[in-house]
């Protein structure tokens, strides 16, 4: 039975082995299609330099600019004269004058001129003049009521010249709304940027934890073979050759999980930079050398010295704008209660043609001047109401004021302490990996040479596996504390306002012990990076 075990475990192991062979190298992943792009060299330079590009929060971020800037222009226009131009024809097909033109169209009556003749009687010569006065030849069709053709040609000027201060307060306002969408605007870039750092580095960390799974499974293998060669010469006992055959066992879905956090990783990666998912990424930057191209924008960004003064955060700057906003808006709901003035003028050209196209010289020149005072005597309480609204848009955006400068105080505390906690992993880190190698080295050729436990072996197969991951894992958070912090003046808050994800350091992977299964701990990206998965002690026995 037992013979029948471990061949059954031989065979899966081999179809195992064969996956990894077929498998693509570290930091690439099978393709989709049959047509599997050639793999692609990126480095966290490439990353950031390609990811403005692509990024729909950038692309929604300037479309807010240039529509406060559109809002700005808006309300600029009011200080100038409104212009416009117009022109009209209208063609009357029936109209109530018809019968009175019908009339006229039978023509004047026939009369002579009347002549004074002093040497007429007196009744002749009134009779005279009344017939000269009843004959007439004004003809109804002459004016233009009800004529088939009408032309109108307009130009009409207007100029608000007074109304309160209420355009100025607009352009005032519009102005501070355009200057916080263009801190939104950098706040955005800064947030890709960090997005991009972290999904890089993860998808490196990712590629070091398969890395070391396989390389303990290898380990717990080699373990495994000589514990059988052992068995087989009577050198073992069977206890020692079910805990080999438990510890490489239970190394083989550690090993699969891995992969499989690294395929996620590198899809959220592919996702940030729209790249096609069934494209092949090779990753060049170590978690160690963000910094290892002098004279590269991130290089210049992570040396220089950054601004933590809460004033220069970027929430900050963009709540002070829109304080100035709505401070503005209320004196505009204020200006309300003063009278405005304005002036304009129409200046109109008409023709009542008898053919449907007139000559210039048919058109008739109609040109008016306006002046107009308004008072607002009695609304209803509608501009009472505006003012209590812009009161309370006033009072809101302080208070939010006050609130981004007491969390952005936080924040950078937070981005500060973070970054001397990595800097302090990584440094108590130094070295460990390379002593946990050199034990394993040891403990392999004293368990070889039988003056030494499995139990002992074991412990520090185990021991090894989590200096290495907490090293790449210190590695990984220091990167991104320097970057986070480089960027602390332009990005969003990440203490829990606005739905930002706080961004936390990852924490220290403590030893486990054999027999424990530790799960991996997952980050603000919404992804989950491996820890370290020990092999646990199926049997229930403690070493």
């Amino acid at each position: 039975m037992m013979h029948l075990r471990t061949r059954a475990l031989g065979c899966a192991l081999l179809l195992l082995a064969a996956s990894w062979r077929a498998a693509p190298a570290l930091g690439q992943t099978v393709p989709a299609t049959s047509r599997a792009a050639e793999s692609r060299q990126l480095s966290i330079f490439d990353a950031l330099g390609m990811a403005e590009q692509t990024c729909d929060d950038i692309a929604i971020a300037r479309a807010g600019v240039a529509r406060t800037e559109g809002q700005r222009i808006r309300a600029r226009s009011t200080f100038f004269p409104q212009v416009y131009a117009s022109a009209s024809y209208i063609r009357t097909l029936k109209t109530q004058y018809a019968s009175l033109a019908a009339a006229d169209s039978l023509g004047p009556k026939p009369c002579n001129s009347y002549v004074v003749d002093p040497s007429k009687p007196i009744d002749q010569r009134v009779s005279l003049l009344e017939g000269a006065l009843g004959c007439s030849s004004f003809n109804f069709g002459d004016l233009p009521f009800g004529r088939p053709n009408n032309w109108n040609l307009g130009l009409a000027a207007s100029w608000n010249v007074f109304n309160g201060g209420r355009d100025l307060a607009n352009v005032r306002s519009a102005t501070a709304q355009r200057h916080s969408a263009e801190v939104g605007l950098t706040a955005a870039r800064a947030q890709l940027m960090l997005d991009i750092t972290q999904a890089y580095y993860n998808a490196v960390l990712s590629d070091r934890l398969v890395g070391i799974s396989v390389a303990t499974l290898a380990q717990a293998d080699s373990t495994l073979r000589q514990t059988q060669l052992a068995r087989q010469v009577g050198n073992s006992p069977e206890f020692d050759l079910l805990r080999a055959q438990v510890t490489r066992d239970n190394q083989v879905p550690v090993v699969i999980q891995r992969r499989s956090d690294r395929d996620i990783a590198y899809q959220r990666l592919r996702q940030l930079l729209n790249i096609p998912q069934d494209q092949s990424l090779v990753l060049t930057t170590d978690l160690g050398d963000s910094t290892a191209a002098p004279g590269t924008k991130l290089a210049s960004l992570l040396t220089e010295t950054p601004d933590t003064a809460t004033e220069v955060r970027a929430p900050v700057r963009q709540a002070v704008e829109n304080v100035k906003a709505s401070d503005e808006a209320f004196t505009a709901a204020r200006a309300q209660r003063w009278p405005s003035f304005t002036i304009s003028s129409a200046y109109g050209r008409v023709a009542y043609p008898g053919t449907v196209f007139p000559t210039w010289s048919s058109f008739l020149d109609n040109w008016t001047l306006t002046g107009a005072l308004q008072f607002p005597l009695f609304l209803g309480g509608a501009i009472k109401g505006d003012e209590q609204v812009a009161r309370a848009n006033q009072e809101e955006a302080q208070a939010r004021l006050n609130q981004m400068r007491k969390l952005a105080a936080l924040d950078t505390r937070t981005a500060l302490s973070q970054l001397a906690s990595a800097q302090a992993m990584w440094d108590a880190s130094s070295g460990t990996a390379e002593q946990a190698s050199r034990a394993y080295q040891i403990a392999e050729v004293r368990y070889r040479e039988g003056i030494s436990t499995q139990t002992e072996l074991s412990d520090s197969r185990i021991q090894l596996q989590q200096a290495q991951a907490n090293r790449a894992q210190a590695a990984r958070d220091l990167q991104v504390a320097k970057m986070r912090l480089a960027l602390i003046r332009d990005l969003p808050l990440s203490t829990g306002v606005g739905g930002t994800a706080t961004l936390t350091a990852s924490p220290p992977l403590a030893v486990p012990s054999p027999s424990t299964t530790t799960r991996p701990p997952t980050t603000n990206t919404g992804q989950q990076i491996p820890g370290v998965v020990t092999s646990q002690n199926t049997l229930g026995v403690t070493p």
